[in-house]
This record gives C-alpha cells, structure tokens and sequence, in this order.
C-alpha cells in the first residue's frame, strides 16, 4: 500500500515540496520534489502536468469540520472535529466479510470515543498510543455506543496549523489513487513557498474590490471562512471572465485587420435559387441571408455564427451563401463533424444547387464523391488524388467534408467562404491553412449551431463572433408531443409505438452507452443505465421480435454506419409492406443527434433522459416532426429527484430552443453548453457565467482596456497570462 497516497505520512512538519522557492508555474510536475513517477501519471490522468496546473485544480466543494467541540458534547449523526490523545489502537480482520477494521480510542480532558476506520491497516503505525490527533467526520450510532466513522485525521495540538481537520477541508475533483488528502497534503506547503505575481491591474483589482491573486489562490485551497471561499471564488471568476474576454476581443481586433476577397451580393442569382425552392423561406432565414450575404461584400473576413433551432432550416441559408461565392469564381468548404453529416450535406446541398451548374465535391476519411455539371448532375466516386487536383486547379466549386478538409493534401485554389456545422471554435490560423497558396487573403466564416447560445455564452465564449438568428420553424410543422414515461408505462408505450411502426413510420432509440459493462451484465432491471446493443437485443427477442432493428455507434466504421443510416433513411418501414425492406427501430447513441434528418421518422425515444442535457435532449427530438405525420418524444426515467423533475418537465412543456437553454444554464451550469469545456475553465469558476451583469461588466472593462492598449505593451503580465489563456484554448 501506498503510504503516502492515504497520507499517513502527511503529518505536521513534514516538507514534501523542498526547493520549491525556485519553481515557477511553468515548472513540470516531474521537477516537483516528493511527487513520484506514480503520482505524476495520475496528477497527467487530471490534466496536471504544470505547478499552474496544480494550482489551478480548485476544490469542487468544502467539508466543513469547524465544528470543535469536547468529545463529551459529541451527539449522534453530528460533523464536528476533536482533539485528543489516542489511548489505544489495533487492527482485526473479520473473516465473513474477509475486512480489516481499525478502532482507536481517544479521550480529551471530557471523555473518550471511539473511531472506526474500514480497510486502513497501515494506521496502527500512523496513530501509535500517546498520539495528540484531531479527528473529523460523522458520528453514529453502534451496539456499543456512539463512535466516529471513518474520520479525517491529522497528528498535532491546538497551536498546529491544521490541513485535513478542524475548518472548511476543501474537497477536489479526483481520480484512482489520488485522493483529496494527498492533494491537500502536495498543495499547502507548495502555495506557502511559491512566490505568484499578481495578473491583474491595481485599477481593475481596486474597481472590483478583489483578493490579490496569490491570497486568492491560498483562500480557495485553505479558506479561513466561507466568506473569504467566496471572495476568492470571486476574484478567480472575475480572471477567467476577463481573460476570455480579452481573447475574443483581440481575436475580433485581428480579424478585422485581415483581408478578404470581397463577393459581390448577387441578387438576381439568389433570387433565382429561393424561387425554385418547393418550400417558401421563413423571414428569419430570409434575414440571416441578407446578414451574410451583407457580410460577404466586405474586404475583411466575416466571422458569423449563424444559430437556428433543430429543422430551422439553416442548410439553405449556407447553401445561399455557397451559391452567391460560387458565381463570384470563390471556392466554398463545407465542413461537418461526422461522415454521416458530411454525407447528407453533400446530398442536399448538390440537390438544392443542381440547377446552377456546380461542380461539387464530398471528401471524407475513405469515399469521395464528385458532382460534375458536365455529367448532368450524376454522382460518380473518384480517387482522392483527382479530387485534390481538381479542388486546387478551381474546378470544385464547393468541397464537402469532415475535418479531412484541413489537411496539409488538401489545397483550394480560390478559397472565398468556410461553412463549419457545429464546431465553432474556429480561428484565424485555421483559416490561413485553408489558403495555402494565398497569403494575404483569408476566407469568409459561416459557422453554424443548432445548440441555442445563452446571452451570457454569447458574450463570452462566442464574443469573437457576430449572430444571426433563426428563431422561428418552417411553417406547417406540427408540435412535437413530449412525455415523461415512467417504468410502470413502458409496455403501454410499446404497444402504441407498434401502431406507429404499421402506419409506415420508424423511431429512433437514443441510449447513454454503446455496451453494458461486465459487471451489470448479471443484473436485469429497468433502472440499469441503457447501452445500444443490450438495448436491440432486448427489442428484437422480447418486445419487436416481428421488427426490423438496428444499431447505431461511435465504434461502426464509416461503410457500417453509411449503410445503417441509408437503410434507415428510405422512406417506409418493413411492417408498412413497402417494396424493399427498411429499418423500422434505430438504436443508438447520441452520434444522431446532430443534422441527421429522416422525415419518415415520428417517435424518439430517450433511454436514461435524466443523463442528458436539456439543449441536447431537444437536439434528440428534432430529429422527428421533420415530415408532415404528427410525431411524439418519449423520455424513460427512473430518476425522480428534483431537479430531473424540473429539467424534463421543462422539456415537455416548450419547444422553444432559446428558452430551454437559459433554464439549462440556470440548472446545470454554462460548462454542459457546447464550446463551454474547450476553455479548460474550472467548474467552480463557469458558474460566474450565470452572471449576465458580471459579464456584461467585465466585457466593457476588458473592451476599454484595448482601447487604451491594443497590444498591451503597458501590461506585460496581462500579455503574458493572454498567452498562456490563448494555449489552452488550443487556437495555437
């Protein structure tokens, strides 16, 4: 066993940080005196791989073991903290549960009790007889009298500073073999010795009444109340949203000193397109085209996130501004986040186009396709190295692509416009590698969401970019009907599915996992966490057994999953004696959350709703109500806790993709957002953006620095910290 790991050497005195006064953030864990080779792969499985990394690990909550009090004071289920002298202490081993317990005894001047440790030998070494400790937990209640189970513990006396015991004990985010103990016991001496220059200005520190970093740093680790936890939390929170800040300002700054090949907005020609569309556009759509179009005409590279709720109908919009780049001799990539979504992408939007005589490409990890105008329209496969050649001698008009497009092979001739779907944080080095051969010029940015931003998120996260809304659905789309199914309500819910499925119409089966594992496989309950192939195996000998069922996962290489998803996306389902044989139940993980549309479709069921968030669970029902049949969104459950009651309820009674994000930050907190988890923020520090005032604040603050001082040459610390932030954002 690891001594050191359950700390029973992390006693008063001991100095695991020797030399520490000569570290400096930048300091790799592997130069840290006391943290061995063990440590330093777990501290890597946390992300930890800097002292500022370790710094910067914030404790996720604080037990509070204040609480002193006189062992005879002590009741029954009460937290507090003792002091005292062990009288006696041993170790026994009960062979029925083959478990080791450890019983001390320890008395102060009031009394003596008893504390109870389970599977921690080593501490008949640790708190030898005659040892002054503190001691903190929770006490209950045996056949023998009240006893302390499993408490914290520390050697010393009343002058001793305490680390584990007797105060607010701050609790972190851990992983296997690294406990909060070991970090408390690594962190405390390393902050007492490291010397940490303050980031931030006097002017701002005075404005906003903030800690001084490096007591900031000390409180959130070691507080000495919950006031100054909260303070400190205070003055991290304001850091991180004034650094994120700075970033997407400067970024903004940037991009504005770029230039861009200015496309003339070509009215006729879009004209043209919305009048051979067999649908009317909605007058958000109409809009954001004017926006991008608008944009377009520019000299300096637009930078726009274009944000509509699932079936809004923002494919058109890009393939408008496809069109209009096209006609301006300007190549447009299109670029998706999966295969599948590449590949419908390139359906459409060829399909949309097919009267302008474009050349279109699809480039993805192993099949490319081509497009030609020459051949009528008709799609052929071709080799990827003809595809390169045509995309860089000008003949591809608009590529279609995963995240292949930016590869160092792949070479435009004439870039003019990027269409990114769902992945946003997309900056200006990526677009410059876009343009290999033109080094002056950058292409346009149309970034797409069907993930609704909060106000805060846009401010913040999305900062860099400017937005176009698409807040209204097509019409004629029928409301999907939501409902919470309880377990008692499944069978009946099946039955009325089946009916669904003899209609001609198919249902998709969301799931959290893609397999069960080993050892749920003994278990058989409706309250196990639903995985895809136990899922279908399930349906299709117990529940379906007359159905056609398939799976859907990560895993699936892409011929799999193309196969999968064409089967599923014909049009009728076996039961409705369709000519060929289809998928009627589609078992999957969320891979089909975003962009995959199949209109035949008209029920979803969610296994396990309770494990998803509220932005992605109305992403999972916007995959039905696409075609003109009514079509329904099932959430199964076992969890009825409060807050699962308020986030599914929420769901069932809007549709409103905007609304239900700004309950979901309120609920979960802005880091479940997408973009929210890439900034490598603390969760601890993401809760400050709930605070539309505090980012509105900060923005300006941060917005009147750079007007002052562009590049801040005045404040070399914020320059270098902005360049720090800017790396772990991975835009580098």
């Amino acid at each position: 066993m690891d001594r050191t790991q359950d700390c029973g050497s992390c006693n008063r005195g001991s100095t695991p940080l020797e030399g520490a006064r000569n570290m400096n953030l930048n300091t790799p864990i592997e130069e840290i005196s006391g943290i061995g080779p063990g440590f330093q792969n777990k501290l890597k499985r946390l992300k930890i791989k800097t002292v500022r990394d370790l710094i910067f690990h914030f404790p996720h909550r604080y037990e509070d073991f204040s609480n002193f009090i006189p062992i005879s004071k002590v009741k029954i289920n009460q937290v507090c903290t003792i002091a005292g002298k062990v009288l006696d202490i041993e170790t026994n081993k009960t062979w029925k549960k083959r478990m080791y317990i450890t019983e001390a005894l320890i008395e102060d001047k009031t009394g003596a009790i008893k504390a109870v440790w389970f599977n921690q030998p080593y501490l008949t070494n640790t708190l030898k007889k005659g040892s002054n400790v503190f001691l903190s937990g929770k006490t209950t209640i045996g056949k023998n009298g009240i006893y302390l189970s499993s408490p914290s513990f520390e050697k010393g006396n009343f002058s001793s500073d305490l680390t584990h015991t007797g105060g607010l004990i701050p609790v972190y985010p851990e992983t296997e073999g690294l406990s909060s103990k070991w970090l408390r016991y690594i962190l405390k001496p390393l902050l007492s010795q490291l010397r940490i220059e303050e980031t931030l200005p006097k002017s701002i520190i005075k404005e906003y009444n903030l800690m001084p970093l490096s007591e900031a740093l000390w409180q959130i680790h070691f507080p000495k109340s919950e006031e100054k936890a909260q303070q400190a939390q205070k003055r991290l929170s304001f850091e991180d949203l004034f650094f994120i800040e700075l970033f997407v300002l400067r970024e903004r700054n940037k991009l504005s000193s770029q230039k861009a090949a200015p496309i003339p907005f070509n009215l006729d020609l879009v004209k043209d397109l919305v009048d051979s569309l067999n649908f009317k556009l909605t007058n958000a759509q109409r809009k954001s085209c004017w926006q991008i179009l608008k944009d377009l005409e520019r000299s300096q590279p637009m930078n726009r996130l274009l944000e509509g709720d699932v079936g809004s109908g923002k494919t058109i919009v890009a393939s408008i501004a496809a069109l209009n780049t096209s006609k301006a001799k300007l190549q447009t990539a299109f670029m998706a986040p999966t295969e599948i979504l590449a590949k419908q992408h390139f359906q459409g939007v060829a399909d949309t186009l097919q009267d302008f005589k474009l050349n279109i490409g699809l480039l993805t990890g192993k099949q490319d396709k081509f497009r030609s105008k020459k051949l009528k329209n008709q799609t052929i496969e071709i080799s990827r190295n003809k595809l390169l050649e045509k995309t860089l001698a000008g003949e591809i008009d608009i590529l279609i692509g995963t995240h292949a497009l930016i590869q160092d092979k792949v070479k435009f001739k004439n870039l003019g416009l990027v269409v990114l779907d769902e992945q946003h944080r997309f900056g200006v080095e990526q677009r410059a590698r876009l343009c290999k051969r033109q080094t002056k010029l950058i292409p346009h940015l149309l970034s797409m969401t069907a993930t609704p931003i909060p106000r805060t998120l846009a401010l913040t996260v999305y900062g860099d970019l400017d937005l176009s809304l698409i807040d209204e659905l097509p019409k004629g789309r029928k409301k999907i009907i939501t409902k919470l199914i309880s377990p008692k309500e499944r069978n009946k819910t099946y039955s009325f599915i089946k009916k669904e499925i003899e209609k001609g119409r198919q249902v998709f089966v969301i799931c959290p996992r893609i397999e069960k594992k080993e050892n749920e496989e003994k278990k058989n309950s409706w309250s196990e966490t639903k995985a895809v192939k136990q899922e279908a195996e399930l349906l299709r000998k117990e529940i379906f057994p007359d159905l056609n069922i398939a799976t859907l996962h990560g895993k699936m290489t892409p011929k799999e999953k193309e196969i999968i998803m064409r089967d599923f996306s014909a049009q009728g389902g076996s039961a409705s004696g369709g000519k060929n044989k289809k998928t009627d139940i589609l078992v999957s993980t969320s891979v089909v959350e975003v962009g995959i549309d199949v209109p035949n479709a008209s029920v979803m069921i969610i296994e396990g709703a309770e494990r998803f968030g509220l932005a992605q669970l109305h992403q999972f029902r916007g995959r039905v109500g696409r075609g003109k049949h009514q079509s329904y969104c099932f959430l199964f459950t076992d969890s009825y806790t409060q807050k699962t009651k308020q986030r599914l309820s929420a769901l069932i009674s809007s549709e409103d993709g905007f609304a239900l994000a700004e309950k979901d930050l309120k609920i979960r907190g802005p880091g479940d957002f997408v973009g929210g988890r890439q900034w490598g923020i603390p969760d601890l520090m993401m809760n400050s953006l709930k605070d539309i005032k505090l980012v509105e604040k900060t923005r300006q603050t941060a917005k009147e620095f750079l007007q002052q001082d562009p590049y801040l040459k005045k404040h070399p610390a914020l320059q270098n910290k902005l360049s720090q932030f800017r790396q772990r954002v991975h835009l580098e």
